[in-house]
């Protein structure tokens, strides 16, 4: 079961591309959107993730860090920031820890075929760590000009 608006944002540390690794306890004072992408480099990740990247001064400006978690390596996090040119940090959670503490590691349907994978979710998360908006099963045109809107009402 997916976290909902109004409960305290589950600390983490994950190792990001680069080498890096990033906790949300760090972020404390600003907002964090949070997203959880099934896959790098496939079609509606990419168009999720480039268009947080055309977004991104407006999120910055709105003083908001965006974080895109996959089940992915930092190797191929490094890849596809690269091809996308990604301004923004993309975690690792190999393991699938913090996808299940936020709820995101669920059951999806595929012709026909269940399978366990991320579903699309995306947490506004403010300078308090308390989550203020989720976005479930995101469809990706639109999303982003949604989670912006809100991080300007915030």
């Amino acid at each position: 079961m997916s976290l909902s608006a109004g409960a305290i944002a589950p600390d983490f540390t994950l190792p990001t591309d680069g080498g890096g690794s990033i906790s949300l306890s760090s972020l404390k004072g600003g907002s964090v959107i949070l997203y959880f992408y099934p896959k790098d480099d496939t079609s509606g990740c990419t168009a999720q993730a480039c268009g947080f990247r055309d977004a991104l001064p407006d999120f910055t400006g709105a003083k908001a860090t965006v974080i895109g978690v996959s089940k992915d390596p930092v190797s191929s996090h490094d890849k596809f920031k690269k091809k996308y040119e990604l301004p923004f940090t993309l975690a690792s959670d190999a393991e699938g820890h913090v996808c299940e503490d936020y709820g995101v590691w669920a059951e999806k349907s595929m012709y026909g075929k269940k399978y366990m994978g991320i579903e699309r979710t995306t947490f506004l998360i403010g300078p308090d760590g308390v989550i203020q908006k989720v976005w479930n099963k995101v469809k990706v045109p639109g999303h982003v000009a949604e989670v912006l809107k809100a991080v300007a009402g915030s």
